[in-house]
């Protein structure tokens, strides 16, 4: 790269870029004393596309190495500032005097060179900084190298019964009786975490035992390894035995394996066809290779149940996801940096896993859009993931019941792999589908969430002694405050979203900007009276569930509810052990979990995805209805689904209730090339937001001019736009956007780079593009 000053637009903000890193006039370095030396390039955590030149000190000259940081004078300045040093060679003779580099930051390489050329990959791909993806894809832990922590522990006393008759009380109350006998069961101290779940209580009845002088409380140091308990109670499993369709998919993964080549695979598996199996035994012969393996999931709820499952086959596991503090990622880093894990499981983030030798890539769940991330870079973990195997040449496999119709396509024509699972686990049928038509229910017509015909087949289930799923995907109690004299919602004084109603915080909230007040008492546009609560969220859902199965314990599963660290693990394990008879909730309830005595579930509005302004809504709307639906008929007790839906006819909803991902496909691809939207088209949104209106919507107008100015003829990309964005107006922010549509990014990339120079600026507009983006809201 380049060392002359340019600023990128690639994701671009109002500060000013620094000048160069030139050194002044008055430097002692001559270019003729750098003949003999290497100069470092070093890219910044900035919207820059270029790499800066350094002179190397003497004395930092044997120590410095790429993937390190460097802090060093940059601008105008020269103020001090830390940089990734991503390479060393003589610096080229056009440059002139360099500044030098004022120290080294790390003692080790933080990253690889395989690492540097993914995310210098990464940088071009999505059409951002060098420095700003390497800043992401370290953990902050890694960077601060956090170490060790104290913990509170806490045990029983040995003079225990002296202390408690000396209180003169008769009996602990329950709840400090709960926990007084987990720590007798124990035998030693606990981590309060540990204590409070072995108790099943809270902090209430512990504080409250050790102001009697019931506890000692003891600091430890801890190892942060000793924080991640997630084994405790994991049982030693052996592999299963495997069915035919299994078996010859992972005939297929050892085939490359044993190659040693990089393949992608699309394991496309109906829910419960055992597709976390053949994952495992595929593992089993990576790590006989004494190599290792990535698997990422979609969710943090999922983590704790896939790190259980593989540490009951496996001795050495890792865990990398954003719920760890600082000092169990790091730790957990460096075990992957020595070699000393055989398989590290994770969200997004964990594809960046610092391994020695990758031997597998596991995407589960790939159709979901958690695997986009959704600040700077950009990126999509499934195409880092392909573009990490192909370089280590080791293979990707998807794992699926939905897969995104991208990954489809590439498997249908393009040159990957297709692994099938057409049957479930002993040849189990896939649950029966109810279609419920809303509008024909009065009830759901009065604004009740459950109709009749749920209410039956929730009863059913209850009396059988089986378990329900409900599925809604709002959360809060009511998703709309509406006037009835001028028939507006109320919304949000800073985004362009109608207000939510939740009861349990007795307040209306954003769920954009997080915003929150007391409900008015009268509207804000018209001044009438009078506001009405509409339609139905999880807690109302939740509180007609309670008012109608009085006798059943029912768990609730959504954002609001799951706020506290650990919150996803204990409340799947209630309803895993059968303490909870219904559990309902939003997406995250969705996907991956398998409860073999859940007989049925409901999804209570297919709807709400449907008419969303997304070219992809009605893929998102089959997947959640597909996915939702196979968490029943998992065990010989067999289930079934009942959906109720307001437009029964439309064929996401009608196919998902037939099990027909292959009639979907064929339905939405047909669509999709008619109006050469993506799988059939590369798409990239330029996305403008200001606090001012005018400068947003003048400077959109410019950029979409300059870029039409510039294209050949005839244009190989189609601009839309300007417009305002679906949702115009967010943290009082107004915002514009545009889309750029070719038949490849490589051809967006081209137009954006050669317009680079000429597109204009504005002092307080920030401007960010987004490659291949999932939401266009």
């Amino acid at each position: 790269m380049s060392c002359s000053r340019q600023q990128s637009l690639f994701d671009s903000s109002p500060d000013p870029v620094p000048e160069d890193n030139r050194a002044d006039p008055s430097s002692a370095w001559e270019a003729a004393a750098r003949a003999d030396r290497l100069s470092a390039r070093v890219v910044f955590n900035r919207p820059l596309d270029t790499a800066f030149h350094y002179l190397i000190p003497d004395e930092l000259r044997d120590h410095l190495s790429p993937g390190q940081r460097v802090r060093v004078p940059f601008g105008r300045g020269n103020r001090s500032t830390v940089g990734f040093c991503v390479g060393l060679e003589r610096p080229p003779e056009t440059l002139g005097r360099l500044k030098q580099i004022e120290s080294i930051v790390d003692a080790a390489p933080l990253v690889d060179s395989a690492m540097l050329e993914l995310t210098a990959w990464i940088a071009r791909r999505y059409l951002c900084g060098w420095g700003q993806v390497l800043e992401s894809v370290i953990p902050a832990g890694v960077k601060r190298q956090a170490g060790t922590r104290q913990v509170k522990f806490l045990g029983l006393p040995e003079d225990f019964s002296e202390r408690f008759q000396a209180l003169g009380v008769g009996q602990l109350p329950a709840k400090q009786r709960a926990v007084v006998d987990a720590l007798e069961a124990a035998g030693s101290a606990m981590r309060i975490d540990q204590l409070t779940r072995a108790a099943g209580c809270g902090n209430s009845p512990i504080d409250g035992l050790t102001k009697k002088g019931l506890l000692e409380v003891e600091m430890r140091r801890l190892d942060p390894g000793d924080a991640d308990d997630w084994s405790e109670g994991v049982v030693r499993e052996q592999d299963l035995t495997l069915n035919p369709d299994q078996q010859a998919a992972l005939d297929e993964i050892v085939g490359q394996l044993r190659d040693q080549t990089y393949r992608t695979m699309l394991l496309h598996g109906v829910t419960g066809s055992g597709k976390t199996e053949v994952y495992i035994q595929a593992i089993r012969e990576v790590v006989a290779y004494g190599r290792q393996a990535i698997v990422l999931v979609p969710e943090i709820s999922l983590t704790p149940q896939t790190i259980r499952r593989f540490r009951s086959r496996f001795d050495n596991v890792a865990v990398l996801h954003s719920h760890l503090g600082d000092a169990q990622r790091h730790y957990h880093w460096q075990r992957i940096a020595r070699g000393e894990v055989d398989v590290i499981v994770g969200a997004r983030s964990a594809v960046f896993a610092p391994t020695l030798q990758l031997g597998l890539i596991v995407i589960d769940e790939e159709h979901e859009t958690t695997f986009k991330q959704e600040s700077t870079p950009r990126y999509h973990t499934r195409d880092v993931a392909r573009r990490r195997a192909e370089l280590a040449g080791v293979p990707l496999v998807l794992g699926s019941a939905t897969p995104m119709l991208e990954s489809w396509l590439a498997a249908d024509t393009g040159g990957d792999r297709l692994l099938s699972l057409p049957r479930r686990i002993d040849d189990r049928p896939m649950p029966p589908v109810s279609l419920v038509d809303t509008r024909n229910d009065r009830r759901i017509r009065a604004g009740v969430a459950i109709g009749r015909g749920l209410e039956t087949f929730i009863k059913q289930a209850l009396d059988d002694r089986g378990q329900v799923i409900l599925f809604l995907n709002l959360r809060g109690h009511s998703p709309a405050v509406w006037c009835r004299a001028c028939g507006q919602g109320v919304r949000c004084g800073g985004c362009d979203v109608t207000l939510t109603w939740h009861r349990d915080r007795r307040a209306v909230v954003c769920h954009l900007c997080d915003f929150q007040s007391e409900p008015p008492s009268e509207c804000p546009g018209c001044g009438q009276r009078g506001l009405k609560l509409l339609g139905v969220g999880t807690q109302k859902l939740e509180e007609e569930v309670r008012a109608r199965f009085p006798a059943a314990t029912v768990l609730r599963m959504d954002s609001d509810s799951m706020r506290r660290p650990g919150s996803h693990d204990r409340a799947l394990e209630q309803f895993r052990s059968g303490e909870a008879q219904i559990l309902l909730g939003t997406q995250m309830i969705a996907k991956g979990l398998d409860f073999p005595n859940v007989t049925l579930v409901g999804v209570v509005d297919a709807d709400t995805m449907l008419h969303q302004p997304d070219i992809r809504a009605s893929e998102r709307t089959f997947q959640l209805i597909a996915q939702v639906a196979g968490r029943t008929g998992r065990s010989n007790r067999g289930g079934r689904v009942l959906v109720q839906s307001a437009c029964p006819d439309d064929p996401a909803i009608r196919l998902a209730c037939n099990h027909d991902y292959a009639g979907f496909v064929v339905h939405e691809l047909a669509h999709r090339r008619a109006t050469f939207t993506p799988p059939f088209t590369s798409l990239a949104r330029v996305i403008f937001r200001s606090p001012d209106e005018a400068a947003v919507a003048d400077l959109a107008r410019g950029v979409a001019e300059v870029l039409r100015r510039l294209q050949p003829d005839p244009a190989p990309v189609r601009i839309l736009g300007p417009a305002p964005a679906p949702i115009s107006r967010v943290k009082n922010y107004y915002r514009f956007h545009l889309q750029l549509a070719a038949e490849t990014s490589e051809v967006i990339r081209e137009l954006w780079l050669s317009a680079a120079s000429e597109l204009p600026k504005h002092s307080s507009v920030e401007l960010v593009i987004d490659v291949d983006p999932l939401n266009l809201r």
